[in-house]
């Protein structure tokens, strides 16, 4: 018999599984709050808020305190700084996610860097010391990690294969890290939608980087059934011309993950990808009304989720109010497109205005 890899999972293994069951729960999903500090910066500018520690720590306590917001959302995914800072009162966030039912999750990569080799391309980093932070989150409560590895089609031969390779080999050593230290594993190859390319292109280049993906998380012994998918829906390209219907979204993104992903993995948390929050609640409603999916089909949003609630703040504290009634309501609309029963039209017209970004970085 060939020399097959241990689990990576170990003695973590049956709390892995139960975690990511939890993330994936019905009627659930992950808000993404795990800008880096060069990011929030972008989404500061357009409020006109000066970006210092205090803001960003009372906008991720705003965030956070939301009411009901456990009864849809899962799981939050907190950027460093933020895992150890503390509300005004002085109880930190990861305590007052748990009390509210979110399992705490971290962003443990270190961004975009050049890939040697390629035409300009650009790979993720963060494996050095990935086992000895994992530790440290975990400690401090973190129970999910993710690791956002990015591609971008353009003609003639981009993604190239040398980049595939790379960023899949990347993702799976992360993910065995992370379960090897009791962190459930968020595995994100986002094909951006920057770009020309039509529908088409964009599934058959998603289903040989997903496929891809799958055989590195088997060969380094990756625990399916204790892990997660956070992957891009299947678009049309941003500079394309054409527009997708709901429906032929759905039918593209199932289609390709069928072909590709495991049963065995128990959720996939779509991404956004510079959708605006009523494309990405309505897409992910219209993938729900299909009967015969294998895995929970839910969300994993930033943008998506915290455009109208940025919005509505202002970073004015007597806003503090208005703006946790547009995050809950937008969470509420993905909690209902989650389980296929999204009516339509939350947030109006701010709901339905571009939060794309070319060559978007976290």
């Amino acid at each position: 018999m060939a020399n097959l890899p241990h689990s990576a999972a170990g003695k973590f293994a049956e709390e892995l599984i139960k975690n990511a069951r939890l993330i994936a729960s019905r009627g659930k999903g992950i808000l993404a709050a795990d800008e880096s500090t060069g990011t929030i910066q972008k989404r500061f500018d357009a409020i006109k808020l000066e970006n210092t520690e205090e803001n960003r720590r009372t906008y991720r306590e705003l965030l956070f305190t939301t009411p009901n917001l456990g009864s849809a959302i899962s799981g939050a995914i907190l950027f460093e700084e933020t895992l150890f800072q503390s509300t005004h009162n002085g109880t930190p966030f990861p305590k007052v996610l748990q009390e509210n039912g979110i399992l705490v999750g971290i962003k443990v990569d270190k961004g975009l860097k050049p890939l040697p080799g390629t035409d300009g391309e650009t790979a993720c980093q963060g494996l050095t010391d990935l086992d000895v932070r994992c530790k440290k989150y975990y400690e401090a409560g973190a129970r999910f990690a993710k690791w956002r590895a990015a591609y971008t089609i353009a003609p003639p031969y981009k993604p190239s294969e040398l980049l595939v390779k790379e960023q899949a080999w990347g993702l799976a050593r992360y993910a065995a890290i992370c379960q090897a230290n009791g962190l459930v594993p968020i595995v994100e190859p986002e094909i951006l939608m920057d770009g020309t390319h039509d529908i088409e292109h964009c599934a058959k280049v998603s289903e040989h980087i997903f496929a891809t993906v799958v055989k590195a998380l088997h060969d380094n012994g990756v625990l399916l059934e204790g892990s997660l998918l956070k992957p891009n829906m299947i678009l049309h390209g941003s500079e394309s011309g054409k527009k997708a219907s709901a429906h032929e979204v759905a039918s593209y993104t199932v289609r390709t993950l069928k072909r590709t992903i495991p049963s065995a993995i128990p959720g996939i948390m779509f991404l956004s990808g510079g959708q605006t929050e009523e494309e990405a609640t309505v897409n992910l409603d219209a993938m729900n009304k299909f009967t015969d999916n294998p895995w929970v089909l839910s969300f994993s949003y930033g943008r998506a989720l915290q455009a109208s609630c940025l919005k509505a703040w202002q970073g004015k504290p007597e806003n503090f109010k208005s703006a946790q009634e547009a995050l809950y309501q937008r969470a509420k609309a993905n909690s209902d497109a989650q389980l296929g029963k999204y009516a339509g039209g939350v947030g109006g017209s701010d709901a339905n205005q571009s939060l794309f970004v070319k060559g978007y970085v976290y």
